[in-house]
């Protein structure tokens, strides 16, 4: 009995071949062959990921020099950098010889002067006490997550817990906070922005607020209308320096010391 013989190649696997059989008899054996007449190659084009970075307007820009302008007063000192970059360096220079409540003070300073004095105190006095606080506090919380993208980059409003056991649209959450990420430092983070806001939303508008940093992701949840713990309660003052801190590198490389880890200047 003759042998029948079917070897298949395929060249290329298509979506559309265009296929030629060629059948042909050759000692009782068959032979059929798949093949493609012309080759199709698929490319599939990159995704394009969709960038959440805050893209600062000429408003931003107007806000930036003027708070930047107020740190240097403050600090006595500027940057030879331009924009943010040379912000977060006269950040830094606002500690050194300062204690940590000096600094925490001079920052509180900084805050009041962006604002005309009547305008907090009429605030204060007219806005603050409607509802209990609740119609301040949302307010301010939309405020800041309007005017504040361009220090701290995008943020949304959300709700938060109140005390009375009410929940109330007077969060602002920040995705990931340009000025901690940029700074890399949890001193910076907490006497330069956390305590300093805290005291002058409450001290100054009399609106209470807790602010809730997350040193892992670079997250921050404002709560306007909830009053911070106490210090010895608060555990973001407890936080250990950021390994990417220049500071903490420093003295890293001096000492084998392990409470080199923790933050000086939280």
């Amino acid at each position: 009995m003759a042998l029948l013989h079917f070897p298949l190649s395929c060249s290329n696997r298509l979506l559309h071949p265009k296929l030629e059989l060629l059948l042909y008899n050759q000692n009782h054996g068959f032979r059929v062959s798949c093949l493609s007449q012309s080759q199709t190659t698929i490319k599939s084009k990159p995704v394009e990921r969709l960038s959440t970075e805050y893209k600062p307007n000429v408003l931003d820009n107007l806000f930036l020099n003027s708070f930047r302008n107020k740190m240097v007063q403050e600090a006595g000192w500027d940057s030879g950098k331009p924009g943010y970059d040379g912000l977060i360096e006269v950040a830094n220079r606002l500690m050194i010889g300062r204690s940590n409540s000096e600094t925490t003070e001079a920052a509180v300073r900084i805050l009041r002067s962006l604002f005309p004095p009547l305008l907090l105190e009429l605030y204060k006095l007219l806005i603050a006490p409607i509802a209990g606080g609740k119609v301040a506090a949302v307010m301010v919380a939309r405020v800041t997550a309007l005017s504040c993208q361009w220090l701290m980059g995008p943020c949304t409003v959300n709700s938060v817990d109140l005390p009375d056991g009410s929940s109330l649209m007077s969060g602002v959450f920040v995705e990931r906070c340009k000025y901690l990420e940029e700074s890399k430092c949890v001193g910076i983070c907490i006497n330069t922005c956390k305590l300093p806001t805290q005291t002058f939303m409450k001290a100054g508008m009399g609106v209470p607020l807790l602010m809730e940093p997350n040193f892992s992701d670079y997250s921050c949840q404002f709560k306007f209308g909830v009053l911070p713990p106490l210090p010895e309660d608060d555990i973001t003052l407890k936080e250990p320096c950021l390994e990417i801190c220049p500071n903490s590198i420093r003295r890293k490389q001096v000492t084998d010391n392990m409470e080199a880890s923790k933050c000086p200047k939280a």
